[in-house]
């Protein structure tokens, strides 16, 4: 609000100066303006349309189910699998198109780091999907 520099009464004014709200407003203006076609996208790409009719086919491969038990030894689909049995097994079943996912049910008691090397041995076949199954109860 502004005050008067003279006049009968010698109160306030009751008029807004609105210079310093344009000024305000024209910066702003101008800032939109520069920034604005820094936002449009540079480089076009064809994004394919997902149409929800078409359906992918389900493969019938089957997960592999494997189990690991406490002391160490591991079943590949309710089959004991040596080490090295198991290794062969996860590079014949990385090599299948499409690859079945590999869901490892673990023992609760099997140390972390048992469950690291199977998981890096499965990487290291070329093993892409994997699952951890755990029972819901607590």
């Amino acid at each position: 609000m502004g005050m008067s520099a003279g006049g009968n009464d010698g109160g306030v004014m009751s008029e807004i100066n609105v210079t310093p709200l344009v000024d305000v407003m024209l910066v702003l203006l101008i800032i939109f303006m520069i920034t604005a076609p820094l936002l449009t996208h540079k480089i076009k790409v064809e994004i394919p349309n997902a149409n929800p009719k078409t359906e992918t086919k389900k493969a019938n491969n089957k997960p592999i189910d494997l189990a690991i038990k406490s002391d160490g030894s591991m079943y590949w689909n309710d089959r004991a699998v040596t080490k090295a049995e198991l290794v062969a097994k996860l590079k014949v079943s990385a090599s299948q198109s499409p690859q079945p996912e590999l869901q490892i049910r673990a023992d609760k008691a099997l140390k972390v780091g048992d469950v690291k090397a199977v998981l890096k041995d499965a990487k290291d076949a070329g093993i892409v999907h994997t699952a951890f199954i755990s029972t819901g109860k607590k």
